[in-house]
């Protein structure tokens, strides 16, 4: 018997994944080169209290020049590593953008006539441990570059929200050849400037927009260009949260994009986990049933032995790393082939130190990586710190104050006890074990099954 998988839609399976990635799969025809993320900001959110800053601009240090992008006038990094103690912060980075991401996707819902669930999803979690943060708005904010399609343009766009709705919202554009933003938009409760939109256009958005709702997803949705453009940078954030058990399962059966028909597809994919697994060398695939709720399909591992025979392997029986990579390859194959951003919570887990490396060298290497794709990730593992892979702005770290409330910062902007920047030089492994870097858990001695 080999493994029935049935690949369903995303917002029937797992609901807090936005993306119903039959949508996903017909507007990505529309995607182009060089749409990558400069910065990401956020205020209140979760664990994250103060103001928090994820940036990926390239910083004026020797090591790795060859990571370095170039897209407008910025010069930018195809990867950054999250490491910190559990409960520390790290998924809640990932988790500020997925949900800024849902909102401008989504926020066009309300007032209509939608499934509360998702409405639901849509509900901001601010920082609980003090009264006022409970009370306090909650910000969102984006710098990324724009496609050849759009002149190369550099977007700044925003909210910020509170228990009631949008208090502000904000969008502006800076072509590579301007030395200052120009405004599109601005809204608070008490005006809306439309600056950058049409008086045709205009109109429409006044007489549409309502508290809750965001102008870049209704302007969207009234197909004005500018605003789908960010709308649709947003769909191209893709998220996996291996750290998470439902989405962990959910994400290892899915089958790639033209698995269920394709030889060629299943070939490559065999390829791909033949990286790792030698002895796989084919799959034997067959379509069970299709219906309005996907494909329910049949699946085997065609290993070759020492041999030389061919045996067959039902594929959940396959190891829990292979799964994983099954479970990735068509986030990183659409990445990779088309460009966007992958962010991926809990990366490390279940796979080989040499695995997660060889991941995310394809990132690294402009060769293998010619659109420019970016990687985001969280991580346990320290290993990848000491491996000669990242850049010191490519480091990035979570820790957690006495108030509950947590911090990031990176590797390249940490100081020490001297007031010394960290050299590229140093054995980061070693010193981030020993606590030098702090974010690391703060260990008390285990004595709860101590017996008197």
């Amino acid at each position: 018997m080999g493994c029935q998988v049935r690949n369903q839609r995303v917002f029937e399976t797992f609901s807090q994944i936005h993306v119903d990635f039959s949508v996903f799969m017909g507007i990505m025809e529309m995607r182009r080169v060089m749409d990558m993320l400069i910065q990401f900001r956020f205020e209140n959110f979760k664990s994250f209290r103060d103001d928090t800053i994820l940036d990926l601009s390239a910083t004026k240090i020797s090591e790795y020049s060859n990571h370095i992008v170039s897209s407008g006038n910025e010069k930018l990094l195809p990867a950054a590593a999250i490491f910190g103690a559990n409960a520390s912060g790290k998924s809640n980075v990932i988790e500020a953008l997925r949900f800024m991401a849902t909102y401008v996707i989504d926020s066009f819902m309300y007032g209509g006539d939608h499934e509360k669930e998702r409405i639901e999803r849509l509900r901001r979690t601010p920082f609980i441990f003090d009264s006022d943060s409970k009370r306090a708005e909650s910000s969102f904010e984006v710098y990324f570059t724009g496609d050849e399609d759009h002149g190369e343009k550099t977007y700044n766009y925003g909210f910020t929200l509170d228990s009631y709705g949008i208090v502000e919202e904000w969008l502006n554009t800076k072509a590579k050849s301007a030395r200052s933003f120009r405004k599109i938009f601005y809204r608070n409760p008490k005006e809306l400037v439309l600056d950058g939109i049409s008086s045709r256009q205009e109109e429409n958005i006044r007489l549409s927009l309502e508290q809750e709702v965001l102008v870049v997803s209704l302007g969207a949705k009234l197909k004005i260009d500018i605003l789908k453009a960010v709308r649709d940078w947003f769909y191209f954030l893709n998220f996996a949260d291996f750290g998470d058990p439902q989405e962990n399962e959910f994400l290892s059966s899915r089958i790639p994009r033209g698995f269920s028909r394709s030889r060629q597809v299943q070939r490559e994919v065999a390829s791909y986990l033949a990286s790792f697994d030698s002895s796989i060398v084919d799959f034997r695939v067959e379509l069970l049933r299709e219906d309005s709720q996907g494909e329910l399909v049949r699946i085997d591992a065609l290993h070759r032995t020492r041999e030389g025979r061919i045996i067959s392997l039902p594929f959940p029986q396959e190891s829990a790393g292979t799964l994983k990579m099954f479970a990735l390859y068509p986030f990183f194959q659409d990445t990779l082939t088309e460009g966007g951003i992958l962010l991926i919570d809990e990366l490390n887990a279940r796979l080989h130190p040499l695995l997660v490396r060889n991941f995310l060298l394809a990132f690294l290497n402009p060769e293998v990586n010619p659109k420019h794709a970016q990687i985001i990730f969280t991580t346990h593992d320290a290993w990848q710190l000491s491996n000669n892979l990242l850049r010191r702005d490519e480091i990035w770290f979570t820790e957690k104050d006495r108030d509950g409330a947590s911090s990031l910062y990176s590797l390249a902007d940490f100081t020490d006890e001297d007031g010394l920047k960290i050299r590229k030089d140093e054995n980061y492994e070693k010193n981030y074990l020993l606590g030098k870097y702090g974010a690391i858990p703060d260990l008390q001695y285990m004595d709860v099954l101590r017996r008197d």
